[in-house]
């Protein structure tokens, strides 16, 4: 099955019943995909339906219970906790409005912020949904994934291939009066442990402050704080 085991063995059985079940599974391709004998699947399934970590569909097949769902979303979110000091760092070393977004289809979440207290702010709530086809953390967003990801997008992208190119190659990107008249950013990227962007990091202010060339001034700044959220 591709599965890490822990050597405890009913633990690992159980683990094993619950990934073949993900797109639903009768008894029958339990054992199949399984390759455990059909009482032990059977009777692991019902415990597992017992305990609501899988339900039965119309057509009696084990799918995902909820109980699953219902012991993620009770756990703290990793990146979330840790990006909240380091987004009033980032506020308070740069003097602009700090942002996390987070991809989600072709639209992207600001997901964590920390606002100006006073003066002139480009505010940007939690919950915002803003499109992927404009801004400095849409370009982070983007400009790593693989090519069959992006040019469906591209042609309505306010942002060129080059640009996302030049996005890799210095690892950060800014944008000017791009998403909104008016308003500029800087975003760097946030990755996982294998490398991979999961996440962007932001600052974004009135032009007048931050300049026709924000990256310039606090491209460094927002870098540094990416890094210190990836990996987590």
């Amino acid at each position: 099955m591709g599965h890490s085991m822990s050597g405890v063995g009913v633990l690992d059985k159980a683990v094993v019943i619950l990934a073949a079940c993900v797109d639903g599974a009768s008894l029958a391709e339990l054992v199949e995909r399984t390759k455990l004998p059909r009482a032990t699947a059977h009777r692991l399934a019902q415990a597992l339906e017992i305990h609501r970590m899988l339900v039965r569909d119309t057509q009696g097949r084990w799918r995902p219970g909820p109980r699953l769902g219902e012991l993620a979303n009770a756990a703290p979110d990793v990146l979330l906790t840790a990006a909240e000091p380091l987004l009033a760092a980032l506020r308070d070393a740069t003097g602009e409005s700090a942002q996390l977004y987070l991809r989600r289809a072709d639209e992207r979440i600001c997901v964590g912020a920390a606002e100006r207290a006073s003066g002139l702010r480009d505010t940007v709530p939690v919950g915002a949904v803003l499109p992927m086809t404009a801004g400095s953390a849409a370009q982070v967003l983007l400009a790593w994934e693989p090519p069959e990801a992006v040019m469906p997008l591209l042609p309505r992208c306010k942002f060129t291939g080059r640009t996302l190119a030049e996005v890799r190659r210095r690892g950060w990107s800014q944008s000017v009066a791009e998403r909104e008249a008016g308003v500029a950013s800087v975003s760097a990227p946030i990755r996982d442990r294998t490398g991979r962007v999961i996440a962007a990091i932001s600052i974004s202010g009135p032009i007048e402050r931050l300049g026709r060339r924000p990256g310039d001034r606090h491209a460094m700044a927002v870098v540094r704080a990416g890094q210190r959220l990836s990996g987590l």
